[in-house]
């Protein structure tokens, strides 16, 4: 069923990085459950692929449209906006949703996971975004919406030093979207800028943070019930539902037993 305020999104492209799992794939399939093309970005689009699959499968109007993309090669991410131009139009939505933490610490953490992090979780959000506002403004877009998955890493610093440059990345990216809504205002633009920011998501990021220890990364989702990545994708629908003269700044959300 088509949400209450998405209809003017149906048939419109959204861009959703990093959707072969977690959060970007259930952001993904919802967005196709409401009718829109969607193309997923990821390294690898097995994935991505299958869940194309299962979308088509389940006779949602939508369209799940796999692309491979490096987020961490500006080259690649022009390319991808080129191939999007030619074969689609442009984005009206934008849903930067890769991140990467590494368990590099601020006093003994290596450079190139440092390097590997701000590339990702900053750089590339920056040109996703960069590239998105330009696709909107060169169609004349006036309406479109670019999304940030944060953290709740962005709002406080864990007393964990694994994560500690990882929040520092995510800071960047409260401190981005705010200025972002700056800079749309200043263009005199309507398209608005959100970031949602949720806690503990059982994904595998954990798993991916602790990459040599599984058991430490199972047990991250063993002591709480934690958020499910469609707890996010239902964040991100109600901001894209939300009538075009409200702009939602940040959601903040957290399992009801998480601490901090």
């Amino acid at each position: 069923m088509t949400r209450a305020g998405m209809e003017r999104w149906r048939d419109r492209l959204a861009l959703v990085t990093g959707a072969s799992g977690g959060i970007g794939a259930a952001v993904a399939r919802a967005l196709v459950q409401q009718g829109l093309k969607v193309v997923g970005c990821a390294r690898t689009v097995g994935n991505i692929e299958e869940l194309a699959a299962e979308c088509k499968s389940a006779g949602y109007p939508g369209t799940l449209i796999p692309y491979r993309c490096d987020l961490s090669n500006e080259e690649d991410i022009l390319s991808m906006f080129s191939a999007v131009r030619s074969q689609h139009s442009g984005v009206d939505i934008c849903i930067n949703n890769a991140g990467m933490a590494r368990p590099d610490t601020l006093l003994s953490g290596s450079t190139s996971g440092w390097k590997d992090m701000f590339n990702v979780n900053v750089l590339a959000l920056s040109i996703c975004t960069r590239e998105a506002y330009q696709s909107m403004k060169e169609r004349n877009v006036d309406d479109g919406h670019i999304i940030n998955i944060n953290s709740m890493c962005g709002h406080r610093v864990p007393p964990q030093s694994v994560i500690h440059f990882y929040s520092a990345t995510k800071y960047a990216v409260t401190a981005l979207t705010e200025g972002l809504r700056q800079e749309l205002l200043e263009a005199q633009t309507h398209i608005r800028a959100t970031c949602i920011s949720p806690g503990l998501v059982e994904t595998q990021f954990a798993f991916k943070l602790h990459d040599k220890d599984p058991r430490e990364a199972a047990a991250t989702y063993e002591h709480i019930k934690c958020l499910r990545p469609e707890d996010v994708a239902e964040a991100v629908i109600y901001v894209l539902s939300t009538p075009p003269h409200v702009q939602v700044g940040d959601i903040q959300m957290r399992p009801t037993e998480q601490v901090t």
